[in-house]
């Protein structure tokens, strides 16, 4: 098959690559941009674990095709952090425990930080919700969704539990 060019912005760098007509975005990702926090899980978007943000959205890069992505903003996990730093997100997670093996971590982190975007005064039943087409084996949901909710009181300025002002 023939190769297409296409040309996306991955965590703000543009790039430029050939794909097949049939590569995933998840691929495409891990493959060629070497950004291999995105997780694969069930391959079938099902899981959630390679939730990526598109365009504003939160998507299983599994389902999308590589030549749906020309022209997308994408941003992966690797984005969040800023030289080196864990953003607040991901620290909260950290923090609170919202992590334990790590493989759903990627998934749960990006459709969270979709959700505050768009909502960022979340009740936990809109945590819960936005947060149903991820699965977690290790730690239960408790733990996730306190952290988001965490997350979502510091960005509007009230202190963490721990005391720390974080912008």
């Amino acid at each position: 098959m023939k190769k297409k060019l296409i040309a996306l912005r991955v965590n703000g760098d543009l790039h430029e690559l050939a794909v097949q007509p049939h590569d995933r975005l998840l691929d495409l990702i891990r493959d060629q941009l070497r950004l291999t926090g995105t997780k694969e899980g069930c391959g079938e978007g099902e899981c959630g674990a390679c939730t990526v943000i598109m365009n504003g959205r939160p998507v299983n890069a599994c389902l999308i095709l590589a030549p749906q992505a020309d022209g997308a903003e994408v941003t992966t996990i690797e984005g969040l952090s800023q030289d080196a730093d864990l953003s607040l997100l991901q620290a909260t997670f950290v923090d609170l425990g919202a992590i334990q093996c790590g493989f759903c971590s990627p998934g749960m982190v990006m459709t969270a930080k979709a959700l505050l975007d768009k909502n960022p005064d979340p009740t936990e039943t809109d945590v819960r919700e936005a947060l149903a087409g991820n699965i977690c084996r290790c730690t239960g949901y408790q733990k996730i969704a306190d952290a988001v909710i965490e997350t979502a009181r510091v960005l509007r300025g009230q202190p963490d539990t721990f005391g720390r002002r974080r912008p």
